[in-house]
């Protein structure tokens, strides 16, 4: 079983729990019985090119967000492991601020939520319908991420299916890059438990993602997995073992148990 998470928000990006501090996740986490944890909140930008609001922490709260984790790192050190770091997505014309903030944290995982149009403007999932050349750009920036040395893990990878009504030739191609990439530079791919918790909330009908075509696909690669709580709420990490398990159901156990799933000290 995981005990180790390296997908966790703070109240910093602004949609994650207000209430819940940095210390209330620790000791959630501790609670939980896991072992090792990393703060991956969204990562703040120097120049501004993400415009929405309640996305992710203002710049000049990166300094308290350092400190806050650091301190909780040795008031916790008998008991947990923690490390700090970012989700963050690659745009070509912000690997300056990236690369700053890789070389300031423990981890970085890529959340590529969103990618330059044809029309050279931010093409955000969920929020806009994307072309076939834009779904193959979206795999060329992680792809090229990768490539640059950027990220630990990436986070959701299967992520572009919230925009494809159907899992077909262009899709197919996408996860084919995305998994080719991650078993050339050895990457961790990350099965998100966002949705499978919400069914387990909820009872919805429908997952959209984990993606089982996109995880059947990665699992004839020799890449390495992790599940990523991707926690923005306590109930995230009180549910995880029965978000997991929605999640192993949904994509299948044959699938499933083709992936090589990592340990903590393999990422």
């Amino acid at each position: 079983m995981q005990k180790f998470n390296y997908h966790t928000h703070t109240y910093r990006c602004g949609h994650a729990q207000l209430d819940f501090t940095d210390e209330d996740y620790v000791l959630e986490f501790i609670k939980q019985g896991f072992n090792h944890i990393c703060f991956t909140d969204h990562m703040p930008e120097k120049n501004k090119i993400d415009k929405r609001t309640n996305m992710r922490m203002d710049y000049k709260e990166k300094e308290n967000y350092y400190k806050s984790i650091q301190e909780l790192k040795e008031k916790y050190q008998k008991q947990i492991k923690i490390e700090i770091g970012f989700e963050a997505e690659y745009l070509p014309d912000d690997e300056e601020n990236l690369f700053e903030l890789k070389n300031e944290v423990d981890k970085i995982i890529l959340g590529q939520h969103f990618i330059y149009g044809d029309d050279k403007r931010l093409r955000i999932f969920r929020q806009a319908d994307f072309t076939d050349k834009e779904l193959l750009r979206y795999a060329k920036y992680i792809e090229t991420a990768m490539e640059k040395g950027l990220p630990d893990i990436i986070a959701h990878p299967d992520i572009y299916m919230l925009n494809r009504n159907s899992f077909g030739t262009i899709e197919t191609k996408v996860a084919n890059k995305i998994c080719a990439a991650a078993e050339k530079y050895q990457i961790p791919l990350e099965i998100n438990l966002t949705y499978p918790c919400l069914y387990y909330q909820n009872k919805r009908k429908n997952i959209i993602y984990p993606c089982k075509e996109f995880w059947q696909i990665a699992s004839n690669y020799n890449i390495k997995v992790v599940y990523g709580i991707d926690a923005h709420f306590k109930e995230q990490i009180e549910l995880f073992n029965e978000s997991m398990e929605v999640a192993n159901n949904h994509i299948g156990y044959e699938t499933i148990n083709k992936l090589h799933f990592c340990d903590e000290n393999l990422v």
